[in-house]
């Protein structure tokens, strides 16, 4: 290989490097920030909202459930009533 591109390399090589340590420089506090976020210990939930939650999406899910009966079954009206008019006419 030539001598310019074995010197090329070399100093890529060594570009690549600094600049590798240059950002985990900069990152170095971030990544603290991040280390102690996820050490710290999160406390617990209160048992009492937990179930005040599930109670909701409970109820939540009977109503969309309810909904979506009530839709299908006036969309079914209205389909058959359509049918019934065109047989009609």
């Amino acid at each position: 290989m030539n001598k310019h591109f074995e010197d090329a390399k070399y100093y890529l090589k060594r570009a690549g490097e600094t600049a590798k340590a240059g950002v985990s420089e900069e990152l170095e506090p971030i990544r603290e920030r991040v280390n102690d976020l996820i050490d710290r210990e999160e406390a617990e939930p209160e048992p009492g909202r937990f179930e005040e939650v599930r109670t909701e999406l409970a109820e939540l899910q009977e109503k969309a459930e309810g909904d979506t009966r009530e839709a299908i079954a006036d969309a079914r009206e209205r389909i058959e009533t359509y049918r019934n008019e065109r047989n009609e006419a």
